[in-house]
C-alpha cells in the first residue's frame, strides 16, 4: 500500500507545543498547511487549505473554542479531525464531529501511532488494524469502523 502525503492543519495556542506537532508531523512525510492558535484563524486556514487533518486544541487564545472549531472543519471542510487536549470533559458526547482525541501530555510515539492509524484509515477507508492506544475513538467512528465499539475516555488529572 502506497503511503500518501496527508495535508495537515495545527490549531494549538501554545507555540512550542505547536511547533513540536508541526515537527512529528513533517517527520512522518506530511505537510503542515498552517497553524492557528485562535478559532478565526483555524477556521480561515481550514477553508483555504481543506487539510486532510487537523489536529485541534480545546483551548485557543479566544476561549474554550477547539470544539466548534473541530465541528465546523468536520462538517464544512470534511477533514478530518483529532483532539489534542488534556482538557477531555470539555469534549461533547458526539465528538463535535472529530474521529477521536489525543489526551495530553502525549508521547512523541503515541502522537506518531494515532496519525499514522488515521492516515491508514483514509486511504483505506476503514482501519485495517486496531487503533493505538494513544488514540481514544469518538463513538460514531468506532462503531463505523468496527473498531470493537465505544472507547472509553480516560480521566484527565489536570486541565488545559
Amino acid at each position: 500500500m502506497t503511503v500518501s502525503r496527508m495535508r495537515v492543519l495545527i490549531v494549538e495556542d501554545e507555540v512550542l507545543v505547536a511547533a513540536e506537532l508541526a515537527w512529528l508531523v513533517e517527520e512522518l512525510g506530511h505537510e503542515v498547511v498552517g497553524q492557528a492558535i485562535s478559532s478565526d484563524e483555524a477556521l480561515e486556514l481550514a477553508q483555504k487549505h481543506k487539510p486532510d487533518l487537523a489536529l485541534v486544541d480545546i483551548h485557543l487564545t479566544d476561549g474554550p473554542t477547539g470544539v466548534e472549531v473541530a465541528r465546523r472543519v468536520s462538517q464544512d471542510c470534511g477533514s478530518m479531525v483529532l483532539f489534542m487536549t488534556a482538557n477531555q470533559k470539555r469534549v461533547p458526547d458526539d465528538f463535535a464531529g472529530a474521529a477521536g482525541l489525543i489526551a495530553k501530555p502525549y508521547s512523541e510515539n503515541g502522537v506518531r501511532e494515532a496519525v499514522t492509524f488515521v492516515q491508514h484509515c483514509l486511504e483505506a477507508g476503514c482501519p485495517q488494524r486496531r487503533p493505538p492506544l494513544s488514540l481514544t475513538v469518538a463513538p460514531s467512528y468506532a462503531e463505523r469502523w468496527g473498531v470493537g465499539g465505544v472507547v472509553k475516555r480516560q480521566e484527565s488529572p489536570t486541565s488545559h
